[in-house]
């Protein structure tokens, strides 16, 4: 009998990299964040403890008595990282800021270090990544420089609460968090151990001293953060940085947030200077043209709860090769490739199938929802007939593969936007609410009713097969 107790205790346990969550056998996928291949051997099989009732820290007070002034927003200097945050920064919070290398996780916060230091707001950037040097010279360059904003280099998890005694700041802010280690946790920087307790550091601290706190946070190839998922689950808000590289607009989105909703997203502009905020960000994902162009269409899509006016582009040419291409940007080809059969099957247009398809978007914006269904069919029409659609004529609307454009949410919201840019016409699906002054809305049921805002050939074949068959 001794003998088997001793050998359970020597039995080994497994825990998940990703989550801590623990196990007495080996499972290849973990049950708790449904992560496959984490679960790995890491000693024997912990004790079971118990915990004593001890002594009441804060007294337990009815809620109508909890001071909630304590958990006011504080704005950060930046409109648009506000409006994600749900208005700014709330003392004591801690913040994880995601995004891909060089996508302008580390500009945004230099800026947004500035504003606060200006403000008269003691800050403290901590950078694991770069010397100090190196963010001075991006400081000078974006004109980020403050008395009240103190820089460090470091690496070291007590050196970073070292400075957080000597500078006492209000704001931190930390780049990143998968560079800084404790010396008294084993493990590499960056894994599950170091991440776990450098954060959990980081919180207590934050929330003893009232500090804000904005950690950056690597990510992986497939866009997820990088590190345990315990990390999302420990910080206050998270908030994803993204953008193509190659092109200027960077968009903020909230993923969790305790301060506010998740709904928002913050647009932004990288150029030489820095990085801006923008207001009215519609002009990045138009082509403004004196008159009409084929194979355009002009959409608008919301992101969270913000519409953007976005323009949907199409162009149809010969084929020289037996299988034509299919080429698309910003757009989803499964939906370009449905759109293509419903114009084919329920608008009567046979000549697409031939012919090599190419779709993008202006502006490097993508466009996901179905409620640009409606514009990615018309565009694609417009293009085959080589027909323009009328000036100022926006389309809204999801089309299903019977040929119906069906309702999608916020279309007043649409319309409102569209009007406050001057479109002055719409194609939306049927009961579309309030409509806007000076806005002229045609409610179409079907993509044959939408068609019929083009040439009526179009509906029939392609210009080029009728100069054939002539």
């Amino acid at each position: 009998m001794a003998t088997r107790k001793s050998s359970a205790k020597e039995r080994p346990s497994y825990r998940c990299t990703e989550c801590g969550w623990t196990t007495a056998k080996w499972l290849g996928r973990c049950p708790e964040c449904q992560a496959w291949g984490t679960v790995e051997e890491f000693g024997g099989t912990p004790a079971v403890r118990t915990t004593a009732p001890g002594r009441v820290t804060t007294a337990a007070l009815p809620i109508g008595q909890v001071d909630g002034k304590q958990a006011t927003a504080r704005s950060t200097g930046v409109p648009e990282l506000d409006r994600v945050l749900g208005g700014g920064l709330v003392p004591g919070a801690v913040v994880l800021l995601a995004g891909e290398p060089g996508v302008g996780k580390s500009t945004l916060l230099l800026d947004v270090a500035a504003k606060a230091a200006s403000a008269e707001h003691r800050t403290l950037y901590v950078t694991g990544e770069e010397s100090a040097s190196q963010v001075r010279l991006r400081a000078d360059r974006i004109r980020a420089l403050d008395d009240d904003l103190y820089l460090a280099a470091e690496t070291d998890l007590s050196a970073v609460l070292g400075h957080l005694d000597s500078v006492k700041p209000s704001l931190l802010i930390l780049d990143s968090v998968q560079t800084v280690a404790s010396p008294e946790i084993d493990g590499a920087p960056g894994g599950m151990a170091q991440v776990r307790e450098v954060a959990g550091a980081l919180i207590r601290a934050s929330k003893e001293r009232g500090m804000s706190t904005l950690l950056v946070g690597h990510v992986t190839k497939d866009g997820a953060i990088a590190g345990p998922r315990l990390l999302e689950h420990l910080v206050d808000v998270v908030l994803h940085f993204e953008g193509d590289r190659h092109a200027r607009l960077r968009l903020v989105r909230g993923v969790k947030n305790r301060y506010g909703t998740t709904d928002e997203v913050g647009c932004f502009e990288l150029h030489d200077e820095g990085i801006t905020g923008l207001a009215d960000p519609s002009g990045l994902f138009l082509t403004r043209r004196a008159e009409p162009v084929p194979g355009t269409c002009l959409t608008v899509t919301l992101e969270g709860r913000r519409p953007l006016v976005a323009e949907v582009q199409a162009l149809t040419v010969d084929s020289q090769i037996p299988s034509p291409r299919r080429t698309t940007s910003g757009l989803e080809t499964s939906r370009v490739s449905m759109m293509l059969a419903v114009l084919e099957q329920r608008g009567r247009i046979s000549a697409l199938g031939k012919r090599d398809i190419y779709s993008a978007t202006v502006g490097g914006v993508k466009l996901s929802e179905p409620a640009a269904d409606l514009a990615v069919a018309l565009a694609l029409a417009s293009a085959a007939s080589d027909t323009p659609l009328p000036k100022n004529l926006v389309a809204i609307g999801e089309v299903g593969l019977a040929g119906e454009v069906r309702r999608v949410t916020g279309v007043q919201r649409r319309l409102s936007e569209a009007a406050r840019l001057g479109f002055t016409h719409a194609l939306v699906p049927s009961d579309p609410g309030k409509i806007p002054d000076g806005m002229r809305v045609l409610e179409v049921a079907d993509v044959g009713q939408a068609l019929s805002v083009l040439p009526k050939r179009v509906r029939r074949e392609a210009p080029r097969e009728e100069e054939a068959r002539r």
